[in-house]
């Protein structure tokens, strides 16, 4: 019985069709891919989406260099190549529509629409179909910024966490969390999808998911409005203000973060570090008042006593003491972490260009009883499925398939 549980993919009776290129939308189709679904990758013949000739790249099993994040996002998909500048080719995949659970894009405001594949015209042949939109500021509404154009770092500077975390006197560092701004809407992308087919579980009916790069990053920086909200504004090239300790330490090695709320924590970390004193100090008996001493008494204390400890030894004994800390990880340092490794959190692509290392990208994050984590398959060549799906799906025979290609409808 067991076995017959794990066999079963959550995702296997799903078919996806995108229409995706760089990042935010391959991260939620990757996911669902992972979790078993069917997920078919719609490019332009030849070269491919845009992802494919990002930097650094690596040399593909054909020749063509394949970019740094069209690797991260795409392994296990199919891909199909079509032109959508030709009408053949908005016909094929309007008659791929009819055979897919989902269908997603991410090329760009009210696109699909202008190509004539917008949800209204896709639902009449296919109720069921759900059509899920991701775009800088989205295609539902009236945004006075839906024509900008839109990468990760557009959504992550307008929401607000750049200057909520800039230095006085500084530039905001740009991509504090690489494509945060991406991988963030990808997966809230995800979850409207999840919930669009739970709906269709209680309908029949299949409806528009629309997510917006920019509400995303709102959602994922809260704190920024809320604060702001509370009193908590943070005037130009002044220092932030806050109720709490949140910061990094120097170690001997490297530095290493401390996280304090409470009055409780506090405390510990006082007895930890060899200052029990502060627990009676006027001065240090509530939260403002550590952010009001952190550079003359707080950091003093805690880099003093850090001073002869590596970054993992402080993080470990506050850790113990149950104070929120952790130690600041180079890239190095993750790739060898026994915590990366138990958890299968870098996920090895076995190179084709005769270079020993390969390529790591981020796992999967889900770990589900019930279906057992299984190797990754390989990113797709261009085109490398277009024959199959459209046989399969379509019924096109090997005649019409070249006739296609050489009219250059396909690749």
């Amino acid at each position: 019985m067991q076995e017959s549980v794990a066999s079963v993919r959550p995702m296997s009776n799903l078919r996806v069709l995108s229409l995706e290129q760089m990042q935010s939308l391959p991260v939620a189709t990757q996911l669902l891919a992972r979790l078993g679904a069917d997920v078919i990758k719609v490019e332009p013949p030849i070269r491919g989406e845009a992802g494919r000739q990002s930097l650094p790249a690596i040399t593909g099993r054909d020749g063509s260099l394949v970019g740094a994040t069209f690797l991260r996002y795409n392994l296990g998909k199919r891909s199909v190549a079509v032109d959508l500048g030709t009408p053949r080719g908005v016909e094929i995949v309007t008659s791929l529509a009819r055979h897919v659970d989902v269908l997603c894009d991410n090329l760009g405001p009210h696109r699909l629409d202008q190509l004539g594949l917008g949800y209204d015209v896709l639902h009449k042949t296919n109720p069921r179909l759900i059509v899920a939109s991701l775009t800088g500021f989205g295609n539902t509404g009236n945004s006075p910024y839906v024509n900008w154009p839109a990468y990760s770092g557009v959504a992550e500077a307008m929401s607000g966490v750049y200057e909520y975390s800039r230095r006085p006197g500084e530039l905001p560092i740009v991509a504090p969390l690489g494509g945060v701004g991406d991988t963030g809407p990808g997966l809230y992308l995800t979850i409207g999808i999840l919930a669009a087919l739970r709906h269709r579980d209680l309908t029949g009916v299949g409806q528009y998911v629309d997510v917006a790069m920019l509400d995303s990053m709102i959602a994922i920086s809260d704190l920024v409005g809320n604060f702001w909200s509370l009193g908590l504004e943070r005037k130009p090239d002044e220092s932030l203000r806050t109720p709490l300790i949140n910061g990094a330490f120097a170690a001997r090695d490297g530095w290493f973060l401390v996280l304090v709320f409470r009055r409780h924590q506090f405390e510990r970390l006082a007895e930890i570090i060899g200052h029990p004193e502060w627990k009676d100090d006027p001065r240090l008996d509530s939260p403002w008042g550590w952010a009001d001493h952190m550079e003359s008494d707080v950091r003093p204390g805690i880099e003093a006593w850090a001073a002869d400890k590596t970054k993992i030894e402080a993080a470990d004994l506050l850790a113990s003491a149950r104070i929120a800390s952790a130690p600041g990880l180079c890239a190095q340092d993750v790739v060898s972490d026994p915590h990366v490794a138990q958890r299968h959190m870098l996920v090895e692509v076995p190179r084709t260009d005769g270079v020993d290392q390969p390529v790591l990208v981020a796992g999967n994050p889900i770990k589900l009883s019930n279906d057992p984590e299984r190797p990754d398959g390989a990113f797709p060549l261009v085109g490398e499925h277009t024959d199959d799906v459209l046989a399969t799906l379509l019924g096109f025979d090997a005649d019409q398939l070249r006739v296609l290609r050489n009219e250059g409808v396909i690749g």
